[in-house]
């Protein structure tokens, strides 16, 4: 009797101990309802308003680009877009038959949109092609009934009215990639594009703007059930260049028109401003904008002439007879020549067991060296060359701009290379020779040199030595006034001067044949020519084979470098043609055309609004040649 007891009493105890642990957890959950009721009512609040408003960034338009005289050369243009939304078509296969048969799909398309409708929801469009044309858009409309989940959506692409004639300077736009750094939400959007080369990426974050945003109602599912609120983002600033687009046509013309392969740069002397700026061949950069196709690119890989390379700036090549004008710079002001010096050209001389040629086979005779400049002679800088030696051309070739990168703002730029005796010791462990030395007079040897550096150089030689650089953007007055002196004689530089007038205007000098005469308006220049090949010693004494008797590869480069007008210069050129045969029949045509162009367009010197001469050096007055 007592054990029934002893059992019902624990079995109270029990349930009275379940019964309180109810209790209390019941009072907890009723505890926490009403915290999170009452005391978080706001925060949930605010979370569940959060779930069902959906955010949405907006691409705002990017900034317009501009040439110097408010011609438009980057704009943006309607993008119809053919969108397939998987939910609202019973067969997406057989949609995309359908599409195909009104439109043709590649393999690469029909792989990305099937890729595409795997990782997005059922309800999101996706991309089936853009850049549609009204009358595909017009077909697309037409078929609608058997096109169901096809519907046409309109934005904007970028589009370059200029095409390959601009895209070294301008470059492309094209979809954000990984290696790109998400430092704004808008590179998160799908399909954004961004500055990949060129001005386009120099002012990316400039033109690119501030994206807006769209505020929309969604279900449970994200489905957008009403739009809410609408805020436009910020567009792009426009972006205004030196660029004159009729000089960069004018120029790029002249190296298509004979299929030339090089570059030309076009600057005011005065300012560094670049008026004209080409690499050709070219690309077309709306290929990249709307998404350049595998059998495209490998297109232009394969092209031996490097359309995707901007050789203005990162093609590096000797500057054959144009550094000429640096030797003699360098010699005269350390007084290894003067003004009257002469040196006797015989087509060659010898030094040591080693001869050096004339590029003239019976010799210039007895030279000054504004006679040498006129002629290109050899054997003239040779003979400099060897009682200045490398450390004071390379000091004065620094100092017009050859050697360093200029820095305009474009990737991919190189810095050439102008040699002296630690170079060659640090490089090969070696010291520097005297035939070195020679070599590198006439501008060839181990020196390399950019088609920029070589405007710069030309342009700070027609300024009276100021060194201006090269700019995409205009100066303001302020800076112009700042514009550094650099350190030269200025009889000398006039004497050099002298030299490159008589190069282009005296019968039977180098370039003679690409002279003009524009109302008084004469320019002045020189002309280079870079082998890519050694002469050997049995065809000197045969026969040396004439430029287009080679293949194209083996021919010389040519190069010019000049300004006008020649007696108050404005404007400063320099052309290189890859293996164009040489400066004085590929370079100087193409150079000549250009700055004579640049003197048409110009309101200030054209209808005879004025009649320059050249005065030359030994009649200035107040100039007392140096002794």
């Amino acid at each position: 009797m007592n054990r029934d007891n002893d059992k019902g009493k624990v079995l109270i105890n029990r349930s009275l101990i379940v019964g309180i642990g109810k209790f209390v957890l019941l009072m907890c959950i009723i505890l926490r309802l009403y915290y999170l009721q009452v005391f978080q009512a706001d925060k949930y609040k605010t979370l569940a308003d959060e779930n069902r408003i959906s955010t949405r960034l907006l691409v705002p338009p990017r900034g317009l680009i501009y040439d110097r005289n408010g011609v438009v050369i980057a704009t943006n243009r309607q993008n119809f877009q053919a969108l397939i939304v998987a939910e609202q078509t019973p067969s997406l296969q057989k949609t995309l038959d359908a599409f195909k048969k009104i439109m043709p799909l590649s393999e690469a398309e029909e792989q990305r949109i099937r890729k595409d409708l795997k990782s997005n929801k059922s309800f999101v469009p996706i991309k089936i092609k853009e850049n549609l044309t009204w009358e595909e858009v017009s077909k697309i409309q037409l078929n609608a009934s058997d096109l169901p989940g096809v519907i046409i959506d309109e934005g904007l692409s970028r589009y370059y009215p200029y095409g390959e004639k601009m895209a070294h300077v301008l470059g492309y736009v094209a979809a954000v990639s990984e290696k790109d750094v998400k430092d704004d939400p808008l590179l998160e959007v799908p399909g954004f594009k961004i500055g990949k080369s060129g001005i386009e990426k120099l002012f990316e974050k400039k033109l690119r703007g501030k994206g807006g945003n769209l505020k929309s109602e969604v279900n449970a599912y994200g489905r957008v059930m009403k739009e809410i609120e609408k805020k436009e983002g910020i567009p792009g600033e426009r972006v205004d260049l030196t660029i004159d687009v009729r000089l960069q046509e004018k120029a790029y013309d002249l190296f298509t028109e004979k299929e030339h392969s090089g570059a030309a740069i076009l600057l005011d002397v005065q300012t560094g401003e670049i008026l004209a700026f080409v690499s050709a061949p070219s690309f077309d950069p709306n290929v990249f904008s709307k998404g350049i196709s595998t059998k495209e690119w490998k297109e232009l890989l394969a092209n031996e002439k490097n359309p995707l390379s901007n050789k203005a700036i990162s093609g590096q090549y000797s500057p054959g007879s144009t550094f000429k004008i640096i030797t003699a710079l360098a010699a005269l002001e350390a007084g290894v020549i003067k003004p009257d010096t002469h040196f006797f050209c015989a087509a060659k001389m010898v030094l040591g067991t080693h001869a050096f040629h004339c590029w003239k086979r019976i010799g210039h005779g007895s030279l000054n060296v504004v006679e040498a400049l006129k002629h290109s002679c050899d054997i003239f800088f040779y003979e400099t060359s060897l009682r200045l030696g490398i450390e004071k051309m390379a000091e004065m070739a620094r100092r017009f701009g050859l050697g360093s990168k200029i820095n305009i703002g474009l990737e991919n730029e190189r810095a050439g290379l102008i040699p002296d005796k630690a170079w060659k010791l640090k490089r090969f462990g070696e010291p520097w020779q005297q035939g070195e030395s020679l070599i590198s007079g006439i501008g060839q040897g181990y020196i390399l040199t950019t088609p920029l550096q070589l405007a710069t150089m030309i342009a700070r030689v027609a300024n009276g030595g100021y060194q201006v650089t090269p700019t995409f953007t205009k100066l303001d007055p302020n800076e112009k006034n700042h514009i550094k002196k650099i350190p030269v004689n200025q009889r000398y530089l006039d004497m050099v001067k002298e030299g490159l007038y008589e190069v282009v205007n005296v019968p039977g000098a180098t370039a003679y044949r690409s002279h003009f005469d524009y109302h008084g308006i004469k320019m002045a220049g020189k002309t280079g020519s870079t082998q890519v090949r050694r002469i050997t010693m049995k065809e000197r004494q045969t026969r040396i084979l004439k430029q287009d008797e080679l293949p194209w590869r083996l021919r010389d480069h040519g190069v010019f470098v000049g300004y006008a007008p020649a007696d108050n210069p404005k404007y400063a050129v320099a052309v290189l043609v890859e293996h164009g045969g040489g400066g004085s029949t590929a370079a100087a045509p193409i150079a000549s055309q250009i700055l004579l162009e640049a003197i048409k367009l110009d309101p200030d010197l054209h209808d005879g609004a004025v009649n320059q001469s050249f005065t030359p050096y030994s009649m200035r007055q107040n100039i007392i040649p140096a002794e």
